[in-house]
């Protein structure tokens, strides 16, 4: 008897899912409203926010708003219709990638609808079942999907270890000598969730002694990072060595969207076998406009890459004086790290949106080991010296209850579902 494809979906949730009864529409799908910003609402009341990825605080600039009004009323939201190979191509995408190649420092770019399927689809064009994929253990879902399609063989090295990094590039050596194919070595600029940057430089050298390409996602890092904001590369001056650059439009430029830069020779193979933008509508004429205004922003106004410095330096050296535990960042991402349960963990980030009006990103396991509880900031050029205050003295505040027991009574008393292990 076949047995009902649904069966094990009803019977088992995920690690996630689980919780849905419990945390959905306030721990996860949460509905932020107002303007986009460190002060919004939610749940009817005014909260600082610290969980949108508007680094350099484009979303609600006047000039970015503007611009995108602008393209809306030009173009509507459709224009261009079809796929860019078909008939959506037009003379703004090709301005917005010249730009692009330019500010990276790379000969093309190619623009992308989305930066996730826009990754996954960069991995799948990239390498034939005859080459070896290297990448580190903690990437981005994007990088392991992309992975996933892969139909030749891959090896994972220990999160930014260079001598794993070796061991494995070794046996990726052997393997593709047996197979007559090459290696792709793919990492991040900027690893989301512990702040880490990748270690590119590291990585780079070792090009020295084995031959391989290497492709870096910089989400984090584009806009953030380097001397004009051209990202971890830059930053750690081996942008050069960076064969296949990405990054999405999603952090830095607020907006939808993503790129992928490199040789002219490597763009325009990607441009005739990228499955995702081949068959998927062109970005439309809003986001396309809006991203030239934005970049043109990031080249000219460095007074936003400043601010927000000048508010991750407070915020991150505030934590650290009053004796949190931020690991080893090394950029704009702020994770806090503590020790606690789930129904703790939801308990706490209750308190501090309920009793302290903060709001932020709760990260648990599965993402990250049981027993550790990491509260993920992102500080933004549009956040204040007030803000990270009160965020420093609320802070003190819930980690005294998580020290001393308030948040596990309260979970009980709560009939918080206080099992792990499902």
């Amino acid at each position: 008897m076949v047995k009902d494809l649904f069966e094990r979906i009803q019977n088992n949730k995920g690690p996630l899912g689980k919780w849905a009864s419990q945390a959905e529409g306030y721990y996860v799908f949460p509905k932020l409203e107002g303007e986009l910003g460190p002060r919004m609402q939610f749940h009817g009341r005014e909260i600082l926010n610290w969980s949108i990825n508007d680094y350099l605080g484009l979303a609600n600039h006047p000039e970015v708003r503007q611009a995108d009004a602008d393209a809306a009323q030009q173009y509507g939201a459709a224009y261009p219709m079809g796929a860019r190979m078909m008939s959506g191509h037009t003379n703004i995408h090709e301005q917005l990638e010249k730009e692009l190649a330019e500010f990276v420092m790379k000969e093309s770019a190619y623009l992308l609808n989305f930066g996730y399927q826009g990754m996954v689809s960069i991995i799948d064009a990239l390498v034939t079942k005859n080459d070896i994929i290297v990448y580190d253990v903690d990437s981005h879902a994007c990088i392991i999907d992309g992975v996933r399609l892969h139909m030749g063989k891959r090896f994972t090295y220990k999160h930014n270890d260079i001598e794993s990094m070796e061991k494995n590039l070794q046996r990726a050596t052997k393997m593709a000598q047996e197979t007559g194919g090459g290696i792709l070595f793919i990492t991040e600029g900027v690893f989301g969730m512990r702040g880490q940057q990748g270690k590119l430089k590291e990585i780079v050298a070792l090009k020295d002694k084995y031959n391989f390409r290497l492709l870096v996602d910089d989400a984090h890092g584009f806009g953030t990072l380097g001397k004009t904001g051209a990202g971890a590369g830059e930053e750690q001056g081996v942008q050069d060595g960076i064969d296949v650059y990405f990054s999405t439009f999603a952090k830095s430029m607020a907006n939808i969207g993503a790129f992928v830069a490199a040789d002219k020779d490597i763009i325009d193979y990607l441009k005739y076998n990228l499955r995702s933008q081949m068959f998927a509508k062109a970005l439309p004429m809003i986001q396309t406009v809006g991203s030239l205004k934005r970049l043109r922003m990031i080249r000219t106004m460095p007074e936003l890459k400043h601010k927000l410095w000048e508010n991750v330096n407070a915020l991150q050296n505030g934590l650290k004086s009053r004796g949190f535990n931020i690991g080893d960042t090394n950029t704009c991402v702020t994770p806090v790290y503590l020790n606690g349960s789930i129904p703790e963990a939801m308990m706490l980030v209750n308190d501090l949106r309920e009793n302290y009006h903060i709001f932020l990103s709760i990260v648990v396991y599965p993402v990250i080991p049981k027993g550790i509880i990491l509260l993920r900031m992102i500080p933004t050029a549009s956040h204040t010296l007030q803000d990270i205050e009160e965020t420093l003295d609320a802070f003190e505040a819930v980690r005294e209850k998580l020290t001393n027991g308030t948040y596990l009574r309260i979970a009980s008393e709560n009939t918080v579902d206080m099992s792990e292990e499902r």
